[in-house]
């Protein structure tokens, strides 16, 4: 029996965030020991080898992209290696859920960043969900109790380098392909990592088990990657992209499985708040596109009939 278009979109979208979810848990059970740069090292070659080969496969390397997107793509990688080495470093030193659970309350960064920085419009109800989702986070991390653990605000701000990462995206033209940007970015983060292990003169003897392991991450993030594309492709957006917070389940069972690591209450109610938040917002802002894409066509149609000035203006709440 085929699944429908939908189904499908489901299905990839979920294994994209499995993919994702078991490259963290395998960089925190085989890298914590060796060091962050050492094992970003390890990892990024391996990751360089998979992508750098499907993207020469698809032709994505047979031209350099024009200067206006090579500096877009510059900024976004540098704010990928600040993004990776706070996430990492806040990962080796939380519980998997917990620090992936921060890193969910993303989407709303960007909508906020877009408001800000973009000048996107925004209304009263996103508004409110926003502040919901950070509500979440803060019951997470729980700042002031001796539950606080001062490496969230590492993780908070990896969020803070993802959103500027993924606004820089926005701004590249549609003719440079994903997998270049994706090769490029494998690329600095290795190189940062090989500098980091330069500086810091912290390079231990890898055994075979830990090489395997960090291979295996590399593995488990090029299937996330390629999922996420192929989720694109397959299905109505409005119904994949919520299966986007499976990730929060892989974390769960992965860092119980692993780690022993099992949320408490207060963790449990924080990742339902960005998940119920998180799913709002992005329900509104397609709403809000669809609004505003119905409102258009019947402007024009009111135009070429002469009646444009009785049109009211789209609701962006």
């Amino acid at each position: 029996m085929k699944l429908s278009d939908n189904m499908q979109g489901a299905a990839l979208m979920t294994a994209s965030m499995a993919g994702f979810a078991l490259n963290d848990a395998a960089l925190k059970f085989g890298g914590s020991d060796m060091g962050l740069f050492q094992a970003i090292f390890i990892r990024g070659i391996f990751a360089v080898l998979l992508i750098g080969g499907f993207a020469f496969m698809r032709g994505a390397l047979s031209a350099l992209p024009a200067k206006r997107d090579l500096r877009w793509i510059s900024i976004r990688s540098l704010a990928e290696i600040g993004a990776t080495l706070c996430f990492l470093t806040a990962l080796f030193h939380m519980p998997l859920a917990n620090v992936t659970a921060i890193l969910q309350v993303l989407p709303l960064t960007i909508t906020l960043a877009a408001v800000v920085f973009l000048g996107e419009p925004i209304g009263g109800k996103r508004i409110l969900a926003i502040l919901a989702g950070f509500l979440g986070v803060l019951i997470i991390i729980r700042p002031g109790t001796s539950d606080f653990n001062a490496y969230a605000l590492l993780g908070l701000l990896a969020v803070g380098f993802v959103t500027l990462r993924d606004l820089s995206a926005r701004q590249l033209s549609v003719k440079v392909s994903s997998l270049f940007v994706a090769f490029v970015a494998a690329c600095v983060i290795t190189l940062a990592g090989a500098v980091g292990v330069f500086v810091s003169q912290s390079w231990t003897p890898v055994d075979p088990t830990e090489l395997g392991i960090l291979a295996l991450a590399a593995c488990f993030l090029f299937v996330g990657y390629y999922c996420s594309v192929a989720t694109m492709r397959v299905g109505e957006v409005a119904v994949v992209t919520p299966f986007r917070y499976s990730i929060l389940l892989w974390a769960i069972a992965l860092g119980w499985l692993l780690f022993g690591d099992i949320p408490d209450g207060w963790s449990i109610l924080g990742m339902a708040i960005i998940f119920g938040s998180g799913v709002f917002t992005m329900w509104r802002e397609r709403k809000v596109k669809r609004a505003a894409e119905r409102t258009t066509k019947q402007r024009e149609t009111a135009v070429k009939a002469g009646l444009a000035s009785d049109m009211p203006p789209v609701n962006l709440r």
